[in-house]
């Protein structure tokens, strides 16, 4: 098996762990500044946005799920401490008795509208700021690609 596996180049790997890095290190400040801010987790605005993203403000719980690529008990668990915190509340869907919604509430609406400028500033100030334009753009190919790859292997 050993011998099969196709080993990192060093400049594979130092592309590799910059990336990660990158990614855990803007996620982390990202998240402290958001709960030091505004009260929200990181989870919790990611949840409201899922949730404001969506006109009426209401999505099924796996699609949710599906979008954040959470476990079901972790979105279940969370949509709980949030819904006790009164930024959504969870309904109950008429024509699937197994399937609910997440729906997001005036408070949570109110969440995410003091959230929201905070966050995009942070991203600027963190990320934005540092990278050119056309890095800005072969970045976002380069995302794209990515995620169109995993998403055809998502079976």
């Amino acid at each position: 098996m050993a011998d099969s596996v196709k080993w990192l180049t060093a400049e594979e790997e130092d592309a590799w762990r910059g990336f990660l890095r990158l990614r855990d290190r803007l996620e982390a400040r990202l998240s402290r500044l958001l709960q030091a801010e505004s009260g929200l987790s990181g989870p919790d605005y990611a949840v409201l946005v899922g949730l404001t993203d969506v006109p009426e403000g209401r999505r099924r719980y796996q699609d949710l799920t599906r979008e954040l690529e959470w476990e079901k008990s972790r979105m279940s668990h969370h949509i709980a401490r949030m819904a006790k915190r009164g930024l959504v509340v969870r309904e109950e869907c008429a024509e699937d008795a197994r399937g609910a919604f997440v729906v997001i509430t005036e408070a949570g609406r109110a969440a995410i509208e003091a959230a929201a400028p905070l966050h995009v500033e942070a991203v600027r100030s963190m990320f934005l700021d540092h990278v050119t334009p056309a890095e800005l753009r072969v970045l976002a190919q380069l995302s794209e690609r990515v995620i169109a790859a995993l998403d055809e292997d998502a079976s």
